[in-house]
């Protein structure tokens, strides 16, 4: 797949959205954002690229599934991702290099197609605390790289879990205001070197970083997904 128009891109993170309120997750998410080139108002959009804020499941999740009934030879069923989920979808399973599930990847097989011109951040963090997190270490480290572009929007917003429950909530709110900005290209945002900067990096660190992860992001096709525990 090619270039996004800005309406398309819209569009296609409408419709993420939109799975994540109705469909069951393989694990809970609780923020939607967009950065980047949508929220900067470009048009076409060359990557689509959208922040998930998940859950951990701690003490293993909520369903009823036996993970050992599914008998798919991965590890993590039922503790990292949810066992029901993975019975339900076992073509969207995947795993990282030690066989384990692995959210972040189980997450972009369910809501991405592989084709598709879209980036997929998936942390338990939220985008803010992220970007400071990358931020610090790529500054620390050189590797400009991994640098999370700080200029994001959030456009849904899960709501407080059920009393009891670590696992389930009642709904999400999703930002009318924040789709018709991204529509009509309404934020107005810094460059990226500019961000950067505001965030603590030195003018000239800022420049190079910027280009960098410019450099960085042009070589990337299809999609694709980073996963952080911060």
């Amino acid at each position: 797949m090619t270039d996004l128009s800005r309406e398309e891109a819209v569009a296609r993170v409408e419709d993420l959205v939109a799975r994540v309120e109705t469909d069951r997750m393989p694990v809970p998410v609780r923020e939607v954002w967009v950065f980047g080139d949508v929220t900067l108002g470009l048009d076409p959009v060359e990557r689509l690229d959208v922040y998930l804020t998940k859950d951990i499941l701690v003490g293993g999740d909520d369903s009823d599934t036996d993970p050992d009934d599914l008998a798919l030879g991965v590890d993590g069923i039922g503790e990292t991702v949810r066992a029901d989920w993975a019975a339900e979808h076992t073509e969207h399973v995947r795993t990282n290099a030690n066989g384990y599930a692995a959210p972040e990847k189980c997450l972009a097989a369910h809501l991405v197609g592989d084709d598709e011109p879209v980036h997929l951040e998936v942390c338990n963090a939220s985008f803010d605390d992220n970007v400071t997190q990358r931020l610090e270490g790529a500054l620390a480290t050189g590797n400009y790289e991994q640098i999370l572009d700080p200029r994001g929007a959030c456009l849904w917003v899960d709501a407080e879990p059920r009393r009891g429950s670590s696992d389930e909530s009642d709904g999400g709110q999703r930002s009318e205001d924040a789709f018709e900005k991204l529509r009509e290209g309404e934020f107005v945002l810094p460059t990226l070197s500019g961000a950067l900067e505001m965030l603590g990096a030195e003018p000239g660190v800022a420049e190079e970083a910027a280009d960098a992860l410019r450099a960085y992001r042009a070589e990337q096709e299809g999609a694709t997904v980073r996963g952080d525990v911060v």
